[in-house]
């Protein structure tokens, strides 16, 4: 029987990887050329119009990619978001796809001892881990925007360089190309307007609008469209988590700037409700673990979307984690104390 040794098995690689990151849609070459797409969710009709009374075309599957030619605002709506992208074949709705690009890093030679964080530049990566006696498998994967710790550099089945990620929920430790991860320098992080009194930042949350308003004082420096909590369609049960974003006046308890939300299940499933590396996590409200945090599997704010949450934008759920209190430093995983004031009606 032929065996392989690791560092053999090493070299052999995968010759999927590639097409993993970059599989093109039907007819559509695999280039990211201008601005792109991610299909975030189990699939998305291609229309003939920019209306969803049209004719449907074929379908894209999810992790798919594709060249976006131009932004619509249909007056065929939908109402709730009348936004549509044309791309090759015809017309996609913008509810349940990413805007990516693709964006290779250079590899560091080493990292501090405490690791660093690193967002995902690309559209999706296929993260790995190896294991003595099966060797290499896939596990996650980790798609644009998401955010990991970085705690080890290795070789990976391909022979590049690859860095060992660290998963707070599930314990374990897998691997991504160097390549497919931007570590953050701190200056990107450092607090905003700390010369403004913790006690005059409030955040204002409008489960009707499905708006946020950030203040200082009386004066309103940031104003968003969100996704809250989906209305429970069923009964709870004793023990069942509402799905529903609560009510009521909070305040900031803990800050993470990657947090995995799922229940740890181990698979490579993408169907699998698993998402590693939430970014820019601001949790107000203890007892159900809601929070404010950005968001990289839909585009649909301004609608009820979530699991109880409040989903961002992640550009700017970045610019609420670095302004709110309590303050995290860079190399902190994780900062617990009471901070800014949240007010949900």
């Amino acid at each position: 029987m032929f065996k392989l040794t690791r560092r053999e098995f090493l070299k052999l690689g995968l010759a999927s990887l590639g097409a993993l990151l970059l599989r093109p849609s039907s007819g559509q070459a695999a280039t990211l050329s201008g601005q792109c797409a991610r299909i975030a969710t189990t699939s998305v009709s291609v229309y003939r119009e920019p209306s969803d009374k049209s004719e449907i075309l074929f379908q894209l599957l999810r992790d798919e990619v594709v060249n976006i030619y131009e932004e619509i605002v249909s007056p065929d709506g939908p109402d709730y978001n009348p936004r549509w992208y044309r791309v090759w074949g015809g017309y996609i709705h913008t509810a349940h796809v990413q805007k990516v690009e693709y964006r290779l890093n250079p590899a560091l030679a080493s990292l501090p001892d405490v690791g660093l964080i690193g967002e995902i530049t690309v559209p999706m990566s296929q993260s790995m881990r190896y294991r003595r006696r099966l060797g290499w498998e896939k596990l996650y994967r980790l798609h644009y925007q998401s955010v990991h710790w970085v705690v080890g550099i290795d070789t990976g089945p391909d022979g590049d360089i690859w860095y060992q990620i660290r998963d707070k929920l599930t314990k374990l430790e897998y691997f991504i190309p160097a390549a497919h991860l931007r570590p953050i320098p701190p200056d990107e992080l450092t607090p905003l307007s700390v010369d403004v009194p913790a006690r005059e930042k409030h955040i204002a949350v409008s489960i009707e609008r499905q708006t946020l308003h950030a203040y200082e004082g009386d004066k309103v420096v940031l104003e968003t469209s969100i996704s809250s909590g989906m209305p429970n369609s069923r009964l709870l049960k004793p023990g069942d988590i509402p799905t529903e974003t609560p009510k009521g006046e909070f305040y900031i308890q803990s800050k993470t700037p990657s947090r995995h939300m799922g229940d740890g299940t181990l698979t490579a499933d993408p169907e699998a409700y698993e998402l590693p590396g939430v970014p820019w996590v601001c949790f107000f409200e203890p007892e159900t673990g809601v929070a404010f945090h950005g968001t990289y599997w839909h585009d649909n704010f301004g609608s009820v979307m979530s699991h109880g949450c409040v989903n961002m934008p992640t550009h700017l759920a970045k610019w609420l984690y670095r302004w709110t209190t309590p303050v995290i430093n860079p190399e902190e995983w994780y900062k617990m104390s009471l901070g800014t004031r949240v007010v949900v009606s």
